[in-house]
């Protein structure tokens, strides 16, 4: 779900800064103003500042990291050969399966959009891959290829930009629901969670091994790793900052979240791994491209000396 980039607070914190409500929706006592009116959490003291700021930085870290492999792609035009597919597929799975948790739990509704965002990159980057792989397996370049891309990137941003409002308006069914229903959908969420923990750790490995394979980095952007990096690391600091103000149990706390900073954590060192194949290889040019390059160069002017001296 989108507490696995970006915590949600526990219930005991949330409902220590609430007063009872006399009409309405409850005031919120000493709360910062525009963390009440753009999240709807009541924070009232120094640490729990410090961790929705962190936590927004996490999400915005997360926003913007697959930008750059974007822009390399369209540079380079040779995706297909950088980057692997199964780590684009583990990566879209794993913000499906977030999505599945956030309609399950009721998240907020800016966890809602961003997550709704996370798929929306997703589906660029695997619409970007297969598009260059056509592309580049074809003898020539198909106008109606680039044509299906840009309909397909265009229906999916509408169905995408109509969900948020269609889950937020659906969320008040679950609120309605019994307890003992209420429960099991919550653990259904957090099943999700650790779910969605597993594939973000298994979408390193194929990238992992086709970086090995190709002995080279070239063709990915190293910003889309760095950028993961300082999310998850971010991610972690802000649960771990919500403890010294914590009024309940610190343990539940934990075993909460900690589904989300196993994925976080785990993804952290897996991402150290695919940075230090970056310093490895920088220098590196994959075998098929050197092979290209020298080729040209060399064969034509040899079967030029020859015919020369026959002559």
């Amino acid at each position: 779900m989108t507490t696995v980039r970006f915590p949600a607070k526990s219930a005991d914190v949330a409902a220590a800064n609430w007063t009872a409500p006399a009409l309405g929706r409850p005031v919120c006592v000493n709360g910062t103003p525009w963390i009440l009116y753009l999240l709807e959490e009541c924070v009232d003291n120094v640490w729990e500042y410090c961790s929705v700021v962190i936590g927004l930085i996490s999400m915005l870290c997360f926003l913007l990291s697959t930008l750059p492999q974007l822009y390399e792609a369209y540079r380079n035009g040779k995706v297909e050969e950088a980057m692997s597919f199964g780590f684009l597929f583990f990566l879209l799975s794993g913000d499906l399966t977030s999505f599945a948790g956030c309609y399950l739990t009721s998240q907020l509704p800016i966890q809602v959009v961003t997550v709704v965002f996370y798929i929306f990159t997703d589906l660029i980057l695997i619409s970007q891959f297969l598009y260059y792989k056509i592309k580049n397996s074809s003898s020539r370049k198909s106008p109606v290829l680039k044509w299906l891309c840009f309909m397909w990137c265009g229906a999916v941003s509408l169905v995408l930009l109509a969900l948020p409002k269609l889950i937020i308006d659906n969320s008040t069914t679950l609120d309605t629901q019994s307890s003992d229903a209420s429960k099991s959908v919550e653990i259904a969420g957090y099943v999700c969670g650790y779910l969605a923990s597993i594939l973000y750790l298994c979408s390193r490995f194929p990238q992992l091994y086709k970086n090995f394979q190709r002995q080279s980095t070239q063709g990915t952007s190293y910003l889309l790793f760095a950028l993961a990096m300082m999310g998850n690391g971010t991610y972690g600091l802000s649960v771990i900052l919500v403890l010294p103000s914590l009024k309940g149990s610190k343990q539940t706390f934990i075993i909460k979240h900690l589904a989300w900073l196993i994925g976080s954590l785990g993804v952290l060192i897996l991402d150290l791994l695919v940075t230090s194949q970056f310093i490895m290889y920088r220098n590196n040019y994959p075998a098929k491209s050197s092979a290209l390059l020298n080729v040209p160069e060399v064969e034509p002017l040899l079967c030029d000396e020859v015919e020369l001296s026959v002559l």
